[in-house]
């Protein structure tokens, strides 16, 4: 059970890692992307900033899991 648990918790923390970087892209270079496809500044912007935002709900989502599964893991390691 617990190696099943530590499998979870290291692909939680890679996709932590993955929907960060990708967030760190999408707000580096989303509203650039967003210019070339003919939305005005202003739409760029915005469209770029809900993307950003949505993949940090994402990370923080992941994380919360993340940690879930450190706890869990550790309650297991205690009673055992």
């Amino acid at each position: 059970m617990s190696t099943f648990l530590t499998i979870l918790l290291v692909a939680a923390m890679i996709a932590v890692v993955v929907v960060l970087v990708r967030g760190l892209v999408i707000f580096l270079l989303g509203a650039s992307q967003d210019l070339r496809d003919g939305a005005t500044p202003g739409e760029a912007r915005i469209a770029a900033s809900v993307r950003s935002n949505k993949m940090m709900q994402y990370r923080v989502m992941l994380q919360a899991v993340a940690i879930f599964l450190v706890v869990l893991l550790m309650w297991l390691a205690g009673r055992g």
